[in-house]
C-alpha cells in the first residue's frame, strides 16, 4: 500500500497565525508527519521562521526583516516570530520541512544548516526551494535530504539533478498528472506536491500516486487519508 506522508504548510495556518509555535503544535496534533517553515536571516544572521520578506502581512510592521536584529524582531511581535531553534525544539521528534525562500548565497544556507545541526536535528531535516537554493545546501551539507522545487513539467536537467542529488521532486499540485508521477518515480525520485486545500484536489493527487502532499488544510488531508487507508 502507498504511504503518503502529510506535511502541514507553515503548520495550521487556518486555526493559528502561519510560522508560528502555536500553529506548528496544532498540525501535529491534527496528525501531521511533518511540519514545513519558511526560513530567512535576520540582519545579524539568526535564522527565523517568515516567509515574506517583510514584518507588513502577518504582524503589521512594513520592516523588512533583512534590517532587523533577532531582537528587534522579538520586540516588534512580542516573541511571535520563533527562531528555527526554538522551532526544532517545539517540533521535536518529527519531520520538519525547511523552505528557504530568497537564499541566493552559500552563507545564508550555511547558517541554516549549521543552525540546525547545532541543534542535534539534522536526522529529521529535510530541505526544499528552488536549484539556486538547494545547490547551497549541498554544499553546505552533502548528507542533508533535499526537495528540489520545479515550477514546470519539463524534466531537470541531468547535470542539475547530479549536482543537487534531491530525494524528493517538489511540484505545484497543479502541474502534477499520472504521466509526471511515473516519470519522477521512473528517475528513481519521490514526489512531492504543494499546496492543494480542497478534498477533491487531495484525492486526485492520492490516486495520481504522490509520495507526499503539503497543505493548509492538514486535518482534511489526515482524515482523507484515514478514509482512504481503511
Amino acid at each position: 500500500m502507498q504511504t503518503l506522508t502529510a506535511v502541514a504548510h507553515r503548520g495550521d495556518p487556518y486555526r493559528f497565525r502561519e510560522n508560528t509555535i502555536d500553529s506548528l503544535r496544532s498540525a501535529l496534533d491534527q496528525g501531521a508527519d511533518a511540519v514545513e517553515i519558511d526560513v530567512r536571516l535576520t540582519r545579524d544572521g539568526e535564522p527565523v521562521l517568515l516567509h515574506d520578506e517583510t514584518l507588513k502581512r502577518l504582524w503589521e510592521h512594513d520592516r523588512p526583516l533583512r534590517s532587523l536584529s533577532a531582537d528587534e524582531v522579538r520586540g516588534l511581535t512580542e516573541g511571535g516570530v520563533p527562531t528555527l531553534v526554538e522551532a526544532l525544539a517545539a517540533t521535536e521528534g518529527s519531520r520538519v520541512m525547511i523552505d528557504l525562500p530568497g537564499t541566493r548565497e552559500a552563507r545564508q544556507a550555511r547558517r541554516v544548516v549549521d543552525a540546525v545541526r547545532e541543534a542535534g536535528a539534522a536526522d529529521r531535516v529535510y530541505y526544499c526551494a528552488d536549484a539556486v537554493a538547494m545547490l547551497a545546501v549541498r554544499a553546505a551539507d552533502p548528507a542533508a535530504e533535499i526537495a528540489l522545487t520545479c515550477t514546470s513539467v519539463a524534466p531537470p536537467r541531468p547535470a542539475l539533478l547530479a549536482a543537487v542529488k534531491p530525494r524528493w521532486l517538489n511540484y505545484r499540485f497543479s502541474l502534477v498528472n499520472r504521466d509526471l508521477a511515473a516519470q519522477v518515480h521512473h528517475g528513481g525520485h519521490l514526489l512531492s506536491v504543494w499546496t492543494p486545500d480542497t478534498r477533491r484536489s487531495m484525492r486526485r493527487l492520492i490516486d495520481t500516486g504522490v509520495d507526499s502532499i503539503t497543505t493548509n488544510r492538514i486535518d482534511a488531508l489526515c482524515s482523507l487519508r484515514y478514509t482512504s487507508e481503511r
